[in-house]
């Protein structure tokens, strides 16, 4: 039975996949879980390599759902001519070798709009396309301390830290996909396609959103604020009698309602903590006054009573903790797919939700080169063409 996109909303455009590791695939990801005919390509494998030991781990078949699989070997000329065949039927190509690497497997923009001039192609560098460390290899890590984030993640003093996630690779390859969507809107009305990049250097400063702009408007390099919120407060993690929770207060209305739900109508009014100025200037002594009045109830009660009155709070949840959380089920966060051989599997869903066309998980990430014949052959490749490609190490 042919291939079936996972859903509705993009499953005319046509994507060829080159990428690799996290940021491209991440891209990828959201064009095929919306139904974009997604073609993952991998190089043949061979006796001493390839991803067979972690293929069917969590994190290959969350990124890679959705996709069909072939293999081609981008190094020999048999390889580039049949990917340039793909490239004349397809929409979108993306990439993310390190910017030399497309110039000498000929997948560069220039050559691929020559066979096509419609293509698309996203490339997702370490920290661009050009300029002085064009030719650096990039990772999550690298770009999450020169883009500002490690210096303000952390407690006070404590020197820098890094992100829980790879939060650079992700935001990189969001805002390739929202790169690439918009350059195919635009070419509903040019015809043509373009050159879409990003890069985890850029896309960290970005997403550092209201702190770098907070410099650059200020001068004032952001601090590490540990749990507290950079420039409000009370907001963050406070101590209850039997663990920890968050709150966020924010202006005067939702002060007001905090001291009268933990009644503590001395705060209210205290010259000290009058306005959210005075509270921020002060927060040691206000942190102080409120760990000692959470620590008399449990984390329930205060989250109970808090939202109750329009306070914002919740649970510091671990993983187990977020997918057993009612709202999370009620949201759909994992998605149940059948995988041949493991049987069941959740994923993480995808959080856009569309009225009409929602995207969805109906395939999981089979062997390498699994659609080879199915793909190829779409664009007249025959048999025994393919018989005689494999024998040579090209597919």
């Amino acid at each position: 039975m042919p291939f079936q996109p996972a859903a509705n909303a993009l499953k005319r455009f046509k994507v060829l996949d080159l990428s690799r590791v996290r940021a491209g695939p991440t891209c990828v990801r959201m064009l095929a879980d919306f139904g974009a005919d997604v073609v993952k390509i991998e190089s043949p494998p061979t006796d001493d390599e390839g991803m067979s030991g972690s293929r069917d781990g969590y994190d290959m078949q969350n990124l890679h759902r959705n996709k069909r699989t072939v293999t081609l070997n981008l190094k020999k000329p048999e390889g580039q001519a049949l990917f340039m065949k793909l490239v004349k039927e397809a929409d979108v190509v993306v990439e993310n070798f390190r910017p030399d690497v497309k110039y000498r497997l000929g997948v560069d923009y220039e050559t691929l709009k020559k066979v096509n001039p419609r293509i698309i192609l996203a490339s997702i560098s370490g920290f661009g396309e050009d300029g002085p460390y064009r030719e650096r290899p990039g990772f999550d890590q690298i770009a999450q301390g020169m883009g500002g984030l490690m210096s303000i993640t952390g407690l006070p003093g404590q020197g820098p830290v890094r992100a829980g996630i790879a939060i650079a690779d992700t935001s990189s390859g969001l805002y390739a996909a929202l790169g690439i969507m918009i350059a195919l809107l635009e070419r509903e009305e040019s015809g043509e396609g373009q050159w879409v990049q990003s890069s985890l250097l850029g896309a960290q400063i970005a997403i550092n959103d209201f702190q770098a702009a907070r410099y650059l408007m200020t001068g004032e390099i952001p601090p590490q604020a540990g749990n507290d919120h950079p420039v409000t407060t009370p907001m963050g993690v406070f101590p209850s009698s039997d663990g920890f929770f968050n709150i966020g207060v924010s202006g005067q209305a939702i002060w007001k309602r905090l001291c009268a739900v933990i009644d503590r109508p001395d705060l209210q009014d205290h010259p000290d903590y009058v306005n959210e100025k005075a509270r921020f200037k002060n927060r040691p002594a206000l942190r102080a006054e409120l760990e000692k009045t959470f620590k008399v109830q449990n984390t329930d009660y205060w989250i109970n009573s808090l939202n109750e009155a329009g306070v914002p709070c919740g649970p510091i949840n671990n993983m187990a903790q977020v997918f057993a959380d009612p709202q999370v089920q009620h949201l759909g966060a994992a998605e149940e797919v059948e995988h041949p051989t493991l049987g069941k599997i959740k994923l993480v869903a995808q959080p856009v939700k569309l009225s009409r066309t929602p995207a969805a998980i109906k395939h999981t990430l089979r062997a390498a080169g699994t659609h080879n014949e199915e793909v190829y052959g779409s664009v007249g490749v025959s048999a025994a063409e393919l018989a005689e490609l494999k024998k040579n190490q090209v597919i």
